[in-house]
């Protein structure tokens, strides 16, 4: 019989998704208050200090298999935990935000790509095509409905920096069928605390650049959202929806980030939608739908 505390895979995939393009409105809204590095490395201090009210039984009994496999917590941390958010906040210091949307959009592309050339697995076409309808609505978004606008795009360092970053997150979801053998309340424990190892000198090299938090109710508020949402909820989301449907599937629905990002920022930025917006979101969906229904 079917477990009836079971959860849909896809809704699990959707809420981190939505989780995580509110972390994209509160580092836009508060971009003044708190510098990228500091956000980053207090948002994953709220989420262990989260984290550990619930999954220290846990991380006591995986202890040994925990120590056992440092090295891959050391590898996870780099990659997802601390990594992806420093590459990603870097490079916008170089970059514009619709660079940046567009090569983050790369991540269902990046994930099976890697799929193919270390595993050979291959898509079947209707996932293919789910990718790239859903593709092509991002697209739509990025160039606010003007294709003149992506050809006008130039790249530079910081491009390089988001291109980084999309490997690393891509690496992170495909190496979660390799993680140890724990609670996933000890593995996502574990690589908190190895991605502020990671994220602790840049942490320091940004205060030592004059760039330090500055503490009102609204940046402090920001710091309680991103570590309880996107980072605490959103990684335990994340990782079990992987483990679900695969990462190749679950990749594409990185691309409801800017979906969802436009529709928060109408909310509480007060951005004005655009017929472009409600077409770019349906062709997400649209893609989405394309490839995770069941052909019977």
């Amino acid at each position: 019989m079917r477990n009836p505390l079971h959860v849909s895979p896809y809704l699990l995939l959707t809420l981190a998704n939505l989780f995580w393009a509110g972390n994209w409105v509160i580092s836009r809204a508060f971009r003044g208050e708190l510098p990228p590095v500091a956000l980053s490395f207090w948002r994953w201090v709220v989420a262990l200090l989260c984290l550990l009210t619930i999954s220290l039984p846990h991380v006591r009994r995986d202890w040994p298999q925990l120590r056992a496999a440092w090295h891959w917590l050391l590898l996870f941390g780099a990659l997802g935990t601390g990594g992806y958010n420093v590459l990603v906040y870097g490079g916008l210091q170089y970059t514009t935000a619709i660079n940046g949307t567009l090569l983050n959009s790369f991540i269902p592309i990046m994930i099976v790509l890697i799929s193919w050339l270390l595993q050979g697995k291959r898509l079947h076409g209707r996932e293919a095509a789910g990718i790239v309808v859903s593709f092509i609505g991002v697209l739509g978004i990025v160039a606010h409905g003007d294709l003149q606008r992506l050809r006008e795009l130039t790249l530079n360092v910081g491009d390089l920096w988001i291109l980084v970053s999309v490997l690393a997150w891509s690496t992170y979801t495909l190496l979660l069928s390799r993680r140890p053998a724990v609670h996933a309340l000890s593995f996502l424990t574990a690589i908190t605390v190895t991605g502020l190892v990671f994220l602790f000198p840049f942490y320091v090299w940004e205060m030592a650049q004059g760039r330090h938090v500055i503490a009102t109710p609204g940046s402090i508020a920001g710091i309680v959202y991103t570590g309880v949402g996107p980072a605490f909820l959103g990684y335990i989301l994340w990782n079990r929806g992987v483990a679900e449907v695969g990462p190749a599937r679950a990749g594409l629905f990185m691309h409801l980030v800017p979906a969802f990002g436009i529709v928060l920022s109408m909310i509480f930025l007060g951005e004005t939608p655009a017929l472009y917006h409600a077409i770019g979101i349906g062709l997400i969906f649209a893609g989405i739908w394309l490839n995770t229904r069941r052909v019977t």
